[in-house]
């Protein structure tokens, strides 16, 4: 990553951060002064304040601070100091219970609301996509052994439509989480539909970070043959050493005739430090060049690297055939959010319950580090992906705040649980070694997260 990558990745986090920590905390604000509490003040951050000012009738203190990690509400309350008498009725432990309740729980939920307003602004706007016709089927695999073939088209999956190639991944990672089959409904070459039940019960999900899923289930997306045309010829590479020229295109290698743009990378890759002999298509007639692929090395394998990009022309009428598009009406965009942000919050809350059962691998777990390097990379794509983005962190966050651990919102509203069953708060002491127990949990998970984010950088 280069240091102006670098540099975007910290701003759209930052940015990130920002929106979707004010928007938690201002759930607790908006709904602490409905319910009567007075606030004294509303921090974007912790730490060294870098602006505040007080406003309204209640002089609330409003901050933004230098550690961008979170933030907080302060309400009056009887056990963090003397409260005047005339604010008495005013203080956040005077409340009854449930209006207690409602000012926790309202952080984690405007969490959720955010996802549904973003999602539905996203599919107001539409989702470009592409249609999901598959390509290669892996030998072996659960896909081949169910009969799915090349050139099928997944129709839905589990009964969930899946009009574009991004819905069908999610819905497969959604439903390979807890479930021993998967029923694609196809549509062939033929237009016949058929129902493809692919058994993945012995497939180890979530055991290991690096897991393929669709390598796994033996499904690739289809993609047309492109022509084998050189685009651009980098300086200093095997390419310009063997004179290789913009414009040329690839007729064989070692006497093998290349099909494809696919079929020629195929055969770089698999040579490194083979002489070949290349014949290419030059102004109308064939010249032939001799060709030595350097050796290059990635997470321990090694590839044939020459230096060129390729000229990639996707044939019109091909293009227009493949590309689809998610739009919906306002009615309908809402609904489909709202689905969204149901299914993105189960899937999130089963993941989470595989890694406590040891059903799924720690390494899973990604911390600050490559929440930065994907909101930079989102940010960079356009508005609508970082807009996406901000709807699967908010929705993250939404869950992981109800989880019932002490310190996080979760473990208050547990309290107040048994508060409504018993008729009365939990001990001080109880809410004190409460707090020391979530405080080590945090820590726990947020190292094993800090240490996977290091571990992804140097791999």
């Amino acid at each position: 990553m280069d240091y102006l990558s670098i540099i975007y990745s910290v701003l759209a986090f930052i940015v990130a951060i920002g929106v979707l920590v004010t928007i938690h905390e201002f759930g607790h604000f908006w709904v602490a002064r409905k319910m009567g509490v007075k606030v004294l003040r509303f921090s974007v951050g912790f730490g060294k304040p870098l602006w505040t000012r007080k406003a309204g009738d209640d002089e609330t203190e409003y901050v933004i601070a230098c550690i961008p990690l979170g933030g907080y509400v302060k309400m009056l309350d009887e056990r963090e100091g003397e409260v005047a008498e005339a604010d008495l009725d005013r203080a956040f432990n005077r409340k009854n219970v449930w209006k207690r309740f409602a000012i926790v729980a309202a952080g984690p939920m405007f969490n959720f609301i955010f996802a549904i307003v973003a999602y539905t602004a996203i599919y107001l706007v539409g989702i470009d996509g592409i249609k999901p016709v598959i390509g290669e089927v892996g030998v072996p695999s659960p896909a081949h052994t169910a009969g799915v073939k090349l050139r099928d088209t997944i129709m839905s999956i589990n009964g969930i439509d899946t009009p574009s190639w991004e819905k069908a991944r999610f819905t497969l990672l959604e439903e390979s989480v807890d479930r021993g089959v998967i029923t694609l409904v196809v549509q062939g070459l033929d237009k016949q539909i058929s129902d493809k039940n692919l058994d993945i019960s012995g497939l180890r999900l979530l055991q290991d970070e690096q897991i393929d899923l669709m390598g796994e289930l033996g499904l690739s997306m289809w993609r047309p043959d492109i022509p084998p045309v050189i685009a651009e010829v980098i300086p200093g590479g095997a390419a310009a050493a063997s004179g290789l020229l913009a414009e040329d295109r690839i007729f064989s290698i070692n006497a093998e005739k290349i099909i494809s743009a696919r079929h020629w990378v195929d055969m770089i890759r698999a040579n490194p430090d083979n002489d070949l002999v290349l014949v290419v298509l030059r102004d109308g007639r064939k010249v032939s060049l001799k060709l030595r692929p350097a050796r290059q090395e990635e997470k321990g394998i090694e590839y044939g690297f020459i230096g060129v990009k390729n000229r990639i022309e996707i044939p019109i009428e091909i293009r227009r055939e493949m590309e689809v598009t998610e739009r919906y009406g306002p009615i309908g965009a809402l609904n489909a959010a709202l689905d969204k942000t149901w299914r993105m919050s189960w899937l999130t809350l089963k993941v989470l319950g595989k890694l406590i059962v040891g059903e799924a691998s720690v390494k899973n777990l990604s911390g600050p580090i490559t929440i930065a390097r994907y909101a930079g990379i989102s940010a960079q794509i356009g508005l609508r992906q970082f807009l996406g983005f901000l709807a699967i962190i908010s929705i993250s966050l939404g869950v992981l705040n109800l989880l019932p651990i002490p310190v996080l919102d979760g473990g208050h509203l547990f309290y107040y649980l048994i508060e409504m069953i018993k008729g009365s708060p939990v001990s001080e002491m109880t809410e004190l070694v409460g707090q020391k127990i979530g405080m080590a949990l945090l820590l726990g998970l947020m190292s094993v997260a800090i240490y996977n984010d290091l571990i992804r950088l140097v791999e």
